[in-house]
């Protein structure tokens, strides 16, 4: 009676020794190799072989070890927004992600949905990253900043409009942005404006400075402004329309090119002429803002690029000591077409 033979379904794991062995070369050359070690001279087809010999084994540093031996990693943190956030986040972020892995970091997305700050900190640090950069919807402390610095990290980065202790703080102060609408507003003759605040949860890191951005213009103007609490949903939308001429408004800024998009239409719906009876800008500058009838006026932010970022973040790794310079991470402008 035969046996049909039981084979593992495990397969032994690659190792450097495996890879120098098949392209013929010592171990501390492939680390050198694949680890991108800059200061030791390797021959281009010497990289080549290493580089080939690793990938036809499907062998990968392993982080962990050379973490150990490095005595820290190289991942930078990027916790995971619990928001919506526009195209130009997405792109920036993607930029940034690209930019950090072409200088040797390994970037990792944490979510972070249910934590507070300090938690968040205490949770980051368990994976022992070299740097985080925070877009600020975890309200990081001193504690947090120092429980980060205490497992290794070597920068912490927060994109916040406040500042926090002991983290390097970044400009990208969304009061431009709602003072830039409401000024492009009052120089068109408005004096009652309205500022749409989504109701939806995290945008009130965007929302709530935009708002105190508009309502400095106004204040500087002579003019108006009432907030608008409204969640992203055409009933709310139509809802807010119906009760229109009751607040007495000449102008509304309405956060964002979306929520633009969501209540001009309600406005039109209830037979409210724009701009005549009521200008409308938004911000973002979205391609769909230029297809809309009338036009939609909007705010266009210039944000700096994920490749700049990134360099921030090395400087800061390398450098952990220096007194950090200030940058303003974006720019703004107001872009007039018909709906002002």
């Amino acid at each position: 009676m035969s046996q049909t033979p039981r084979h593992s379904t495990e397969r032994a794991v690659p190792t450097s020794a495996d890879v120098a062995r098949l392209a013929g070369v010592s171990r501390a050359t492939v680390s050198y190799v694949l680890n991108n070690t800059a200061s030791v001279r390797i021959s281009e087809p010497t990289r080549h072989r290493v580089r080939a010999a690793a990938e036809e084994l499907g062998y990968v540093p392993h982080a962990a070890a050379r973490s150990l031996r490095a005595g820290h990693t190289r991942m930078v943190l990027l916790p995971t927004a619990t928001h919506p956030v526009g195209p130009l986040h997405h792109q920036f972020f993607g930029e940034l992600q690209w930019a950090l892995r072409r200088l040797d970091y390994t970037v990792v997305q944490y979510g972070s949905l249910g934590l507070d700050g300090d938690e968040a900190a205490r949770a980051w640090a368990e994976l022992r990253p070299v740097a985080v950069v925070s877009l600020g919807e975890v309200g990081l402390t001193a504690y947090g900043v120092e429980v980060l610095k205490r497992s290794g990290a070597k920068a912490v980065i927060s994109l916040a409009p406040r500042r926090v202790e002991g983290a390097r703080c970044l400009v990208m102060d969304q009061r431009e942005v709602g003072d830039c609408a409401v000024s492009h507003l009052v120089r068109r003759g408005r004096q009652a404006i309205g500022v749409v605040m989504p109701v939806e949860r995290g945008l009130e890191l965007f929302a709530e400075p935009r708002y105190e951005g508009a309502r400095r213009a106004a204040e500087r103007a002579g003019a108006r402004a009432v907030p608008l609490p409204l969640s992203y949903d055409e009933d709310a939308a139509a809802d807010l329309a119906a009760r229109w001429p009751q607040l007495g408004l000449d102008a509304v800024y309405t956060y964002n090119d979306d929520y633009a998009m969501l209540l001009m239409r309600a406005l039109q719906d209830r037979g409210v002429s724009i701009p005549d009876d009521t200008a409308v800008i938004g911000a973002d500058d979205l391609l769909l803002g230029r297809l809309l009838r009338p036009r939609l006026s909007t705010v266009h932010i210039d944000m700096t690029t994920g490749r700049h970022m990134a360099e921030l973040v090395d400087r800061a790794v390398r450098d952990p000591d220096r007194v950090p310079e200030r940058h303003d991470l974006m720019r703004v402008r107001a872009v007039q077409r018909d709906s002002t």
